[in-house]
């Protein structure tokens, strides 16, 4: 990948990063400020909801987060747009459309081919 292709990538991914990092410290302030319990319970149940909801994005926020420093770090290290399993060249139109991908088209395929076995058989399947 040419440095040009990188700092273009590296951008989009510190763009991401800026928007993920609002919308978290949105959600922080949100979850923050909503110390006041409604007395109706039907308040109680929607505001209950609506946490339960900010909980689940700001995991998957801090989720995209540790995936998009892993990416800016393969950047910096030189491995970004190599496949991890293979070494292998992961292909420009895969990374324009997934810019955190660090599996080929085929490794990914072969992973989630593994985890579905593992569920076939009742197995837990861990994410990284």
């Amino acid at each position: 990948m040419n440095p040009r292709q990188l700092a273009y990538f590296r951008e989009l991914l510190l763009e991401q990063k800026r928007e993920l990092e609002f919308h978290y410290r949105e959600c922080s302030a949100r979850m923050q400020a909503e110390h006041a319990h409604p007395a109706d319970p039907i308040d109680q149940g929607v505001l209950a909801t609506e946490r339960e909801l900010d909980c689940q994005r700001r995991l998957r926020n801090q989720r995209s987060l540790a995936r998009i420093d892993a990416a800016l770090q393969r950047i910096d290290d030189g491995s970004f747009g190599y496949c991890e399993e293979t070494g292998e060249q992961i292909g420009l139109k895969r990374l324009l459309i997934q810019p955190l991908a660090n599996l080929s088209v085929e490794a990914q395929e072969h992973l989630e081919q593994r985890q579905r076995l593992i569920r076939a058989n009742g197995l837990p399947v861990y994410h990284s």
